[in-house]
């Protein structure tokens, strides 16, 4: 088994985000980029109730994940005219924005698609017996995968994401810093926001609860589905806001 963490490094470009989503590596183009739209949800803001509550998600979806949105495309604009005057002193100032928000906009795209409905069958682990399989002989159970990711969940300092990830070994279990996504050859399989906006006005300080909850909302049919797939399918949902 394996728990890391992971830390994205230097970009030497405006935005080297994910080898599988060419449109967010053509960055340094000077053409016009187009704009990323906020990608609709596949279930109501109150679906997810009680693990995770109306009010959280429609301020999490509509302020929080919109204003990334804004703010990446603001900062892909300016990209795009620092580029086409060769103004690199410029296109540098704007890696950290690019980064930043790029990485807030990927993270909760892919956060969105792996929740489900607690009533819904695809919250059952019963509905990824492929990635259950390979859960079980790396956890030895899903209960101590689980647990494991729990563990690491709440060893995050600050603000940042945990995963459960695919490479050329297998499952692992990593976290990133802030708003960093997946990168390099791993696959995003699913993905727990614990940035204090995710939980804190339903859970207030209570992190374990929140982390304990939102198990019963995981969309297992997605993660089989990412399990599967390479890392151009997990990204697939990108497409979608753009």
């Amino acid at each position: 088994m394996s728990v890391g963490t992971y830390s994205l490094p230097a970009l030497p470009y405006a935005y080297n985000v994910c080898p599988a989503f060419p449109a967010l590596q053509g960055l340094v183009n000077p053409e016009p980029v187009a704009p990323w739209i906020l990608p609709d949800l596949p279930y109501s803001y109150d679906a997810l109730e009680p693990s995770i509550s109306a009010q959280i998600m429609e301020l999490h979806h509509s302020k929080h994940h919109q204003t990334y949105v804004n703010n990446l495309n603001n900062a892909l604009k300016s990209y795009s005219t620092a580029t086409s005057s060769n103004d690199i002193a410029q296109q540098i100032s704007l890696q950290a924005a690019i980064r930043f928000n790029g990485g807030g906009h990927i993270n909760h795209s892919l956060f969105w698609q792996n929740l489900a409905p607690a009533t819904s069958p695809d919250a059952n682990p019963d509905s990824a017996p492929g990635l259950v399989e390979a859960i079980n002989k790396t956890w030895g159970s899903v209960d101590g995968f689980q647990g494991t990711f729990n563990k690491a969940l709440l060893g995050i300092q600050g603000s940042g994401w945990g995963w459960l990830v695919k490479d050329a070994h297998g499952l692992r279990i990593i976290t990133t810093k802030d708003q960093d996504p997946v990168v390099g050859g791993e696959v995003p399989i699913i993905g727990i926001d614990m940035w204090e906006h995710a939980y804190y006005l339903q859970y207030l300080n209570g992190k374990a609860a929140y982390v304990e909850n939102i198990w019963k909302v995981i969309n297992w049919k997605t993660a089989e589905a990412r399990f599967h797939g390479g890392a151009a399918d997990a990204f697939k949902v990108l497409k979608a806001s753009i």
